[in-house]
């Protein structure tokens, strides 16, 4: 058996959930990924994949082995690319996972950027909300604004995201500008469903901390929808800073509250704990901190 070809069929499969995927993708039939899974199964004498005709899951030994020799491949992978390589600059592929909405409007002009700079490092970014595995996904890292949920995880700090509330002048005219928090009675809210407690809107900090209970009017579950909706001047919402920035920029959402904060949350990449890191992995990472770092504003 050719361990090394096992191993990395293995891990395709498990991250594609699918022998046909996994096959199509390493150039082989399914019926010989099929058989080399089951001689790497065979010399490791466990199970690692439980296979059904519909799905392909990992049994509890498969998840404790995929992430070690993915790792071990991923350095292999380093290797070869620095070998063959004359420069010694890092190459090969980046995957990364990253939210919609912060991953098209902030990371996706950061990478055009990193792209150009390091022409040797191909990309391949998963916009999606959804919460992915890492080790499972076959990803490096994953770009995420909040606190990370998952300890396993090791987090490095990219910038920070504060919340503003925003609302068009057109609005504002009609309704007048609230200079308190006490004032937004009254008033028109639009809220982004991405928040905790999207109803509950706060304002200051510790014991000066206002909570306001929005009587909502219009809800959606992205915050660029709640931008549209406040330039059509339907209300005030309140959003990261990052996704209204170019609008207060040219002007068609004015900041209101300014002076009461309303929350910070970092922007991360995190990382397997115990993974390898790859060199191209850690030169994003570092680009991402000189782009985002202290002092950055979203809207320059």
């Amino acid at each position: 058996m050719d361990r090394l070809s096992a191993d990395r069929m293995f891990v395709e499969v498990a991250r594609r959930g699918s022998f046909s995927a996994a096959a199509a993708r390493l150039g082989c039939s399914a019926g010989q990924a099929s058989k080399l899974v089951s001689a790497l199964e065979a010399r490791l004498g466990v199970r690692l994949l439980i296979r059904t005709t519909r799905a392909v899951s990992l049994t509890p030994e498969g998840e404790e082995y995929l992430p070690r020799i993915a790792a071990i491949l991923d350095q292999m992978t380093e290797l070869d690319d620095r070998l063959r390589s004359n420069d010694g600059q890092p190459r090969g592929l980046l995957r990364l996972t990253a939210p919609l909405t912060f991953g098209t409007a902030q990371l996706m002009p950061a990478l055009a950027d990193f792209a150009r700079a390091h022409p040797a490092i191909r990309l391949d970014v998963d916009f999606t909300d959804s919460i992915v595995s890492l080790a499972e996904g076959g990803f490096d890292a994953a770009i995420r604004v909040g606190q990370p949920r998952d300890s396993a995880m090791v987090a490095h700090p990219l910038g920070v995201m504060t919340v503003v509330a925003v609302a068009s002048p057109l609005y504002l005219d009609a309704r007048g500008t609230p200079r308190t928090p006490d004032a937004l009675e009254g008033h028109d809210f639009i809220t982004d469903m991405n928040f905790v407690r999207p109803d509950d809107w706060t304002f200051g900090e510790g014991g000066d901390a206002v909570t306001i209970r929005a009587t909502v009017r219009l809800r959606f579950s992205n915050a660029e929808a709640c931008i549209t909706a406040a330039i059509a001047g339907l209300g005030i919402t309140r959003v990261p800073d990052f996704i209204a920035a170019p609008h207060l920029r040219d002007g068609r959402l004015v900041q209101v509250l300014g002076d009461f904060p309303q929350g910070q949350s970092p922007v991360m990449a995190l990382a397997a704990q115990g993974r390898h890191i790859p060199s191209r992995l850690r030169l994003l990472i570092r680009f991402l901190q000189d782009r985002w770092g202290p002092g950055h504003g979203w809207a320059d």
